[in-house]
């Protein structure tokens, strides 16, 4: 059998990295929406209808959101390799 390594800290890391695509795909989703219903005529009026104010609304807090989450991800990934660095040295 193969040892597994800490669960807690790769399951932080995945949840991260899903989290990340999940929210930078929804909002490239609705950015392309907002393009699309765009070129096929709709005003600046009609976005304020029905469910346009929140297809306009996620593109602009999740590409940040999910570049904070980038930078989590980062931290706890050097984190966890510091960790492993320094154990393999003692």
């Amino acid at each position: 059998m193969t040892a597994n390594g800490p669960v807690s800290e790769n399951r932080v890391e995945r949840v991260l990295a899903y989290m990340i695509i999940g929210i930078v795909a929804l909002s490239l989703i609705c950015f392309v929406a907002i393009i699309v219903a765009t070129a096929t005529g709709m005003s600046r009026e009609d976005f304020a209808q029905g469910l346009w104010p929140a297809v306009s609304v996620i593109p602009l807090v999740g590409l940040p959101l999910g570049m904070v989450l980038i930078v989590a991800l980062l931290l706890v990934s050097i984190r966890r390799r510091g960790r492993a660095a320094r154990d393999a040295v003692e």
